[in-house]
């Protein structure tokens, strides 16, 4: 021990450090680790490489990262935190992922979810309608448009013909009317 009151000796890096730098531990009779919160962290996160290592796992090593910034994951870029979503479970109060990567991995989750396709599905779709809505064929195709009923894609559409489609209920016998009172063919009655 050191001349300092409260002070106690790492036996890692035999440092003589305030008692509020080492852990508690009941079992010893200072109640405290015999090694400082530091060194502990330290070992834990090597030893945690090893076993990944052992495992046959992804090793990542810890990346320098200035501060008010955070690595991310996934796409592999520093960013500052005003490009991360806020997450009060998290150690740092940050999200996993990067808006970024977020959106994009959103976008292929909706996409998934709802119509059972991928991206790359999807602008193949586009490629086959030359970039166009199936229905106006002016408006750039940007909504997948399916079958309610059975879930199954038709195509992707413009917004405005995507919801024209959705508002008459998806329905033949409706979307028939339409055409004829738009042509001027229809059943006027008698009021």
């Amino acid at each position: 021990m050191s001349g300092e009151p409260n002070a106690k000796r790492c036996t890692r890096c035999e440092r003589d450090l305030p008692a509020a730098a080492f852990a508690r531990d009941r079992n010893r009779r200072d109640g405290l680790q015999v090694r400082c919160r530091g060194c502990v962290a330290e070992y834990s996160a090597a030893h945690y490489r090893r076993r990944r290592a052992a495992m046959g796992k992804r090793v990542r090593e810890k990346a320098d990262v200035p501060a008010g910034h955070k690595l991310c994951r996934t796409c592999g870029e520093v960013k500052p935190h005003s490009e991360w979503h806020r997450n009060a479970t998290a150690s740092d109060g940050l999200a996993t992922r990067c808006k970024a990567c977020r959106v994009v991995q959103g976008r292929q989750g909706h996409l998934k979810r709802h119509y059972g396709i991928t991206e790359a599905e999807r602008d193949e779709m586009i490629a086959a309608q030359g970039g166009l809505c199936a229905i106006c064929l002016k408006a750039p195709a940007a909504h997948v448009d399916h079958c309610h009923t059975t879930g199954k894609v038709r195509g992707v559409l413009c917004f405005n013909c995507n919801s024209a489609i959705g508002k008459l209920g998806d329905d033949p016998d409706v979307i028939r009317r339409a055409i004829a009172y738009v042509e001027g063919n229809s059943w006027k009655p008698t009021l």
